[in-house]
């Protein structure tokens, strides 16, 4: 029983946080994988009433978003149209519902990201992105942490931030939903190529290259595509790339690393038991770089990598042989 619903974007504005933290909250999650169960878990200690679906789940679609203040969304891509789609056409879902997404990845139909496909579908909704470095087993642990979630409207940011805040896990809000959202999908790519890099055991130095020249990639790309430029210096850019780069709990780095020590991508797959959303960025990515004429190298041969164009030292060769520049040249 909900004490005291969630507001309306409009009307919360005049809350305060500290009052915010004291409503209880109807939070359903999509999602029951690690990373959706992690911030399931967040919100239940929050002494928020949580409810979880999954395809597998007896609960059905209708009744999970029945009454849900917030809606989560914490699928792989590959579902996210098609959820968006029963959403909207087999569910009702509350008026003032807020929509969160916690994916990070590409449609590969359209090349949208998670939030453009809900802000298309639920126009009236608040649409927020919850994007950062966050291991899913280091939340689980309780380990500190900290996410940006971001929106358009302030104040749905600014409830969802009290919701899953604690004193392990800092929460910043952003306007720059776009931003948080494409630096969180665009380094899964970057973290394939690092753990090509390891291995390969080419050493720190290659890794600190590497890594410093993904940025003004990522950079140009995102802020193409309309993020802002400041948002990929937050947490949801360098400090998300920082964190799957650097960590053998990332998918990403794993299936580079795998790649790199001979193994078949589909055996790394199958081996990982999840989703790794860089390899189907990767597509998505260069599908867009070469329709809007937008230079990736460090993307383009971890694309050819993938697909069986190049080993893992041909795409090395292939970065190291590009023509000598300044370094600014291209920075932004």
């Amino acid at each position: 029983m909900v004490s005291a619903p969630i507001k309306s974007a409009q009307s919360a504005k005049v809350i305060s946080n500290a009052a915010l933290k004291t409503q209880t909250v109807n939070l359903t999650v999509l999602g029951a994988g690690a990373w959706g169960s992690a911030l399931a878990a967040l919100a239940s200690r929050n002494q928020h009433n949580v409810s979880v679906w999954s395809r597998r789940s007896e609960l059905s679609l209708a009744d999970a978003v029945k009454g849900a203040d917030v809606i989560l969304s914490a699928i792989s891509m590959k579902g996210v149209a098609e959820l968006a789609n029963r959403l909207n056409t087999e569910v009702a879902v509350p008026e003032s519902a807020i929509i969160v997404t916690a994916t990070k990845g590409l449609d590969p139909a359209t090349t949208r990201t998670p939030s453009q496909i809900f802000t298309e579908t639920f126009p009236t909704h608040p649409v927020v992105v919850l994007s950062g470095p966050n291991l899913s087993k280091e939340i689980e642990k309780g380990l500190p942490a900290a996410t940006v979630v971001a929106s358009t409207d302030e104040a749905a940011a600014t409830q969802v931030q009290t919701l899953f805040a604690s004193d392990s896990f800092r929460i910043y809000t952003s306007p720059d939903p776009l931003g948080a959202e494409l630096g969180g999908t665009l380094k899964n790519v970057i973290a394939i190529a690092v753990g090509v890099c390891d291995g390969l055991n080419l050493g720190t130095n290659a890794k600190a290259a590497l890594m410093t020249r993904a940025m003004p990639e990522v950079i140009r790309i995102g802020t193409h595509l309309g993020g802002q430029t400041e948002t990929f210096f937050g947490l949801s850019g360098l400090g998300d790339m920082l964190a799957t780069c650097t960590s053998v709990l990332s998918r990403n780095y794993r299936v580079g690393y795998g790649l790199a020590v001979g193994k078949k991508l589909e055996q790394i797959l199958a081996e990982l038991g999840s989703t790794a959303e860089g390899v189907n960025t990767a597509n998505v990515l260069i599908e867009i770089a070469n329709r809007e004429e937008i230079p990736v190298p460090i993307s383009r041969q971890v694309h050819r990598l993938l697909n069986g164009k190049i080993t893992p030292q041909e795409a090395v060769e292939a970065l190291m042989e590009r023509d000598l520049k300044p370094e600014v040249c291209d920075l932004f």
